[in-house]
């Protein structure tokens, strides 16, 4: 597939968007972002659609090739109608992660009303049933993944606890995947850079030989109102919380009319990436909270990029 090369590290897919309001076969308003897998040989999204009452649904679709996507007919996932979920997702579910995990695909997402963002943790085998296990945070907790391997013998998550006008990325052990501590801080924001006032996880951490790639993104507040960012870092294998380099510059930033311009302006942001084999990197994102777009890029290619931006800066 030709590309058109950017002046980011992430290259965009000539046919950018792949996934538009247009794209969706039932009545919705618009479209936000997206968890990405691959089962088999079908590649998977699934979208976070704000429906016509304004909540955000769940919707799947499916590629033979992870760049043409078919929506299918109704939302995958609803906020749920029994308790204890009823209470903790009125006002929606949010920001999907899919992590397959000892034989099973796990959605960590957000449960959002009035009482704020909190995890929850769902399950499938087949995107077809959805099993619910448990709202797994306190509030304001949101940007959850799951890594894709126990740790030490334990679960691993990212989260972004939210307080005191602060988000930064955190981690957090599980023996069952319903009750979570030991937290500890993983990244901070950095002031005067481009994740100086928040920052989250993006895509489920991937394993490589160097350590833990994980695609995250950054916020900065301007006159004009904030800029969703992505960057990347690198964690150690073996303990996760230590950071063994990170981008000083974006790895993508807002550019296109299609990132720049839409219902929340100068936004990219994703849910998930997949691995495929030669090292290369399908990055799905989300672009001014309206569409579904798709980057490219080299696995080794980021982490050299994030090495080169590490020597003699302050990771934190």
């Amino acid at each position: 597939m030709p590309m058109r090369l950017g002046r980011d590290v992430v290259e965009r897919w000539y046919k950018n968007p792949i996934i538009t309001l247009e794209h969706v076969p039932f009545p919705c308003n618009t479209v936000f972002n997206a968890a990405a897998t691959k089962m088999g040989d079908e590649y998977i999204l699934l979208l976070r659609i704000e429906d016509l009452a304004g909540r955000s649904v769940f919707a799947l679709a499916r590629s033979d090739d992870g760049y043409h996507f078919t929506v299918d007919p109704a939302p995958a996932l609803e906020p749920s109608k029994e308790e204890p979920f009823r209470s903790y997702e009125r006002r929606g579910i949010e920001d999907p992660r899919i992590t397959y995990l000892e034989g099973e695909y796990y959605i960590m997402y957000t449960a959002y009303s009035r009482y704020g963002a909190r995890l929850a943790l769902c399950k499938t085998n087949d995107f077809k049933t959805y099993e619910r296990l448990g709202l797994i945070s306190q509030p304001d907790n949101k940007d959850g993944c799951l890594f894709p391997r126990k740790i030490k013998g334990r679960y691993v998550r990212l989260d972004r606890p939210y307080g005191g006008g602060i988000g930064n990325i955190w981690l957090s052990y599980s023996d069952d995947l319903l009750h979570w501590g030991d937290s500890e801080v993983v990244m901070t924001t950095r002031g005067g850079f481009w994740d100086t006032d928040r920052i989250g996880a993006c895509a489920p951490p991937i394993e490589t030989e160097q350590g833990w790639l994980e695609i995250y993104h950054g916020v900065k507040n301007t006159s004009a109102g904030p800029i969703y960012r992505m960057g990347a870092a690198l964690l150690d294998l073996e303990n996760p919380s230590k950071v063994l380099c990170r981008s000083a510059v974006p790895i993508l930033t807002p550019r296109e009319y299609y990132e720049r311009v839409g219902d929340v302006g100068n936004v990219v942001f994703s849910c998930g990436a997949i691995l495929e084999d030669g090292g290369k990197l399908k990055i799905y994102y989300g672009a001014a909270d309206t569409c579904i777009c798709l980057g490219f890029a080299d696995v080794n290619h980021l982490i050299d990029r994030c090495r080169l931006d590490t020597e003699g800066a302050d990771l934190e």
